[in-house]
């Protein structure tokens, strides 16, 4: 870059200064006190804002898989099994659901989620073969049993 005057030079590097400093600012609009108008403290805590933010996605993710398994363990409660084993039954049967779905099978879809545990249930008892050999499901349970060659 040439430049040809000082002036020049300055009121450039001046506007593009400006803008970066908006930018910033633009972050910290909601933020109370000095921390909203002074560029040195707003950008201090927008950078701390976006640190936050980071780790509070992970954490999002961490605290609503333990609100998903809290509900199904209550739900499960009800239907007489523990969540562990619950769990562990219905992946024995294949049904591959997650834990998310599950959760709002719970919530809203009680008769649903009530086959799922009659046939963890099912699963408990008797075992794999006893569960999906001989054809017959629990009531109100309709699936479709693939049988895989190895």
């Amino acid at each position: 870059m040439v430049v040809l005057s000082g002036a020049r030079w300055l009121r450039c590097r001046l506007t593009d200064r400006f803008w970066r400093v908006q930018e910033v600012l633009k972050y910290a609009r909601h933020f109370r006190g000095r921390k909203n108008r002074c560029y040195k403290l707003a950008v201090r805590s927008v950078r701390r804002a976006f640190v936050k933010s980071t780790k509070a996605r992970r954490e999002k993710k961490r605290f609503l898989r333990a609100l998903w398994v809290t509900r199904i363990g209550a739900a499960s409660l009800e239907h007489g099994l523990k969540y562990s084993s619950f769990i562990s039954n219905l992946l024995k049967s294949q049904v591959e659901l997650n834990r998310k779905v599950i959760a709002d099978l719970a919530i809203y879809e009680p008769k649903t989620f009530k086959s799922l545990a009659a046939l963890a249930q099912r699963r408990r008892q008797e075992g794999f073969l006893a569960a999906l050999g001989d054809g017959k499901e629990p009531e109100g349970i309709f699936s479709r049993i693939v049988h895989r060659q190895y």
